[in-house]
């Protein structure tokens, strides 16, 4: 193995440790102010992060209409998939909510661009879509429909979905737009799209809460989001897509080890049966 392929692998483990404890922050910053201002001050505070990452790159910016079009649309998913999350975490588990959304998300990606694009499956993909089937079943309690639909999980199935559809644009917006600055009109973007939504709201409130709350904000916008994205968006152009979205099956282990130990939450069982059998189903569908 080169040293630098070792190297951003090392580092693909820092970004999933990051991406996974930023379940565990934002379920903090639930206990503390309302959606509206936690869904500004994240985005707001991930665009000014972009800044010296921008300068590292030093690429120059070019905006079409293609390019708007992309970034507006990923712009209005990014501030849904906030507030679904917000609602389904305020009321339910971090680590729960991780393994529903990391492990549907691409199932359900999978699922959209072969209806999209009228792919043909393999029976090996058929069997994956099935396992992922099973694997939800079991992950969203499906034996109680009344449980579910009390319950956070709808909220974190919502995530998933939203989430595939900024996949799916995400994949297609790389033909007009570097992907660092993607994501970052993406979030300035809906820095100023939800700084319209929560104008009435006491935004400067957030400047008389304690440490807690700014080390978890900065965690969630900063660490989570800023240094893990670009983390991965280098990887992925050394070692391949294949190689880097494997890494993904971290996340989930690491979100609900950081809600146990930060927020002794406890670990539940059928989360954990079913999010591995839904990482499998997503392995056998990446599978060539």
């Amino acid at each position: 193995m080169k040293s630098e392929d070792k190297t951003y692998k090392w580092l693909l483990l820092l970004a999933m440790l990051l991406w996974g404890g930023g379940w565990t922050a934002l379920k903090i910053l639930t206990y503390t102010q309302s959606m509206e201002i936690i869904v500004f001050w994240r985005f707001f505070l991930m665009s000014i992060s972009f800044i010296p990452i921008l300068y590292f790159f030093n690429k120059p910016i070019r905006l079409n209409k293609n390019a708007l079009l992309y970034i507006s649309s990923s712009a209005v998913l990014n501030i849904l998939f906030m507030v679904f999350a917000f609602i389904g975490i305020y009321g339910g588990l971090a680590g729960s909510g991780s393994v529903i959304i990391t492990t549907f998300s691409p199932i359900l990606t999978f699922i959209l661009f072969a209806l999209l694009y009228k792919k043909h499956l393999t029976p090996l993909q058929y069997f994956a879509l099935f396992l992922g089937l099973v694997g939800g079943f079991i992950l969203l309690e499906l034996e109680n429909i009344s449980l579910f639909l009390e319950s956070s999980n709808i909220y974190f199935l919502l995530c998933a979905l939203v989430w595939a559809g900024v996949t799916l644009l995400s994949q297609h917006s790389a033909k007009y737009i570097h992907p660092i600055h993607y994501s970052f009109f993406i979030s300035l973007i809906a820095t100023v799209a939800s700084f319209i939504y929560a104008f009435d709201a006491d935004l400067l409130s957030v400047f008389s809460e304690g440490l807690e709350f700014w080390v978890a904000l900065i965690y969630l916008a900063v660490f989570g989001q800023t240094i893990a994205t670009t983390i991965f968006f280098m990887a992925s152009s050394k070692l391949g897509s294949q190689t880097t979205s494997s890494f993904m099956f971290l996340v989930p282990i690491f979100a609900l080890l950081s809600a146990w130990f930060v927020l002794d939450e406890p670990i539940e069982t059928h989360i954990i049966i079913g999010g591995f059998v839904s990482m499998f189903a997503v392995y056998y569908l990446n599978k060539k």
